[in-house]
């Protein structure tokens, strides 16, 4: 029997429309025995952050979620300074202390964050008794005393330690931060010296965000190459990967891969969100203390997200995650910054009162379209 050209391309499309359902079903019927983290064990941990609240209240909906979906977590706030150690000799453990409970029960890497940052950290860290300024040496028998309790209680526990914390300006050098005028730029020398002699086992890690920067790539490779001269025990580079539709250039994300990996470091995503809203004045940071007034222009989706913008936030995930791929021999962990987007704090940053939807997972917890998309990568 001979078949027409429009027999044939019927037939075709019959064909690949059945070839695409096969598909679907195989994703669907894979993701029903597996998960994200089991898909990925070859490559690199896929983690979350857990919020106070979260871990709070433990509700078993979410925590199941979190030991099915993820093999690595950080505790999102409960180990900064603030919040473990408000007042002098004042120390609060709880929330910590569930957090490392819950990730050993589920055999999970166990990130520490973080132990000097310049955000988060009472006043009182560096003043003296009568309010005055601390002294050169008083601040860094401080940060030893405060690493060395921390760092202490989950020594042989803790898997990685985000040991410093944004501590590089914008293409200026050193940030300015209390840490820095007051010691000077040894601080952060110091403070992997003392994460080291407090725990011999945990991997350590400088962390920060708009790595992806020409400029803080340059300084901070230069001062690695230094520090390790000196014998600091900087062993990993955390790349925040708060991104967005049109932000960073990834050819420039990728330059950052290849010159920390150049370097001897092992590469962390450590904040992976993916904001798809108008970026409020040009900001694209991720400074906790910068806030924008709200307007109704830079919140357009309070009511769902549209399918043509939902699709370009697939295609900059599967992007992103061809990129970790590529750098798998090199990359430890992928962490997202948290696990749904109604727990996200990209709904109030930089502006409060906005409707993001940056992770994996919608508001019900149930899985999105990008997370299908970055499992086919696998299947």
């Amino acid at each position: 029997m001979t078949i027409n050209r429009r027999q044939f391309l019927l037939q075709s499309s019959a064909t690949l429309a059945a070839l695409a359902t096969i598909k679907q079903r195989a994703l669907a019927k894979a993701l029903e025995i597996t998960s994200i983290k089991d898909l990925y064990k070859d490559d690199f941990y896929i983690g979350t952050a857990i919020g106070d609240r979260q871990m709070h209240e433990a509700d078993p909906k979410f925590m199941n979620l979190v030991a099915k979906e993820f093999n690595a977590v950080t505790m999102e706030n409960s180990m900064k300074w603030e919040r473990v150690h408000p007042r002098p000799g004042k120390w609060n453990w709880e929330l910590a202390d569930k957090f490392m409970d819950f990730a050993d029960k589920h055999k999970m890497f166990k990130v520490g964050h973080v132990l000097v940052w310049h955000s988060q950290v009472p006043s009182w860290v560096f003043q003296d008794e009568a309010g005055k300024p601390l002294d050169r040496d008083a601040l860094l028998a401080r940060m030893r005393g405060h690493i060395g309790k921390i760092a202490g209680r989950y020594a042989g526990r803790m898997n990685s330690w985000d040991v410093v914390n944004e501590a590089i300006d914008e293409d200026k050098g050193w940030r300015k931060s209390p840490w820095f005028n007051i010691i000077g730029p040894d601080f952060m020398d110091y403070a992997f010296n003392f994460a080291r002699e407090t725990d011999s086992s945990a991997q350590l890690v400088y962390n920060d965000y708009n790595m992806h920067n020409p400029g803080k790539r340059a300084f901070l490779v230069d001062y690695i190459r230094k520090a390790k001269k000196r014998g600091v025990p900087i062993q990993g580079v955390g790349l925040q990967g708060h991104v967005g539709l049109d932000f960073p250039d990834i050819l420039e994300f990728e330059a950052s891969l290849k010159a920390y990996a150049a370097e001897g470091m092992r590469l962390h995503i450590t904040e992976l969100d993916l904001d798809v809203l108008p970026v409020a004045w040009e900001f694209s940071g991720a400074e906790i203390s910068a806030s924008f007034e709200y307007s109704d222009k830079i919140n357009p989706y309070p009511n769902g997200l549209p399918a043509k913008v939902e699709q370009q936030l697939t295609d900059r995930y599967v992007e992103f995650f061809k990129l970790f791929l590529k750098y798998r021999d090199h990359i430890d962990r992928v962490t997202f910054w948290g696990v749904s987007d109604k727990n996200s704090w990209k709904n109030d940053f930089p502006v409060k009162g906005r409707t993001n939807y940056p992770l994996l997972f919608d508001r019900n917890f149930e899985r999105k379209p990008c997370y299908d998309a970055i499992a086919k990568l696998k299947i």
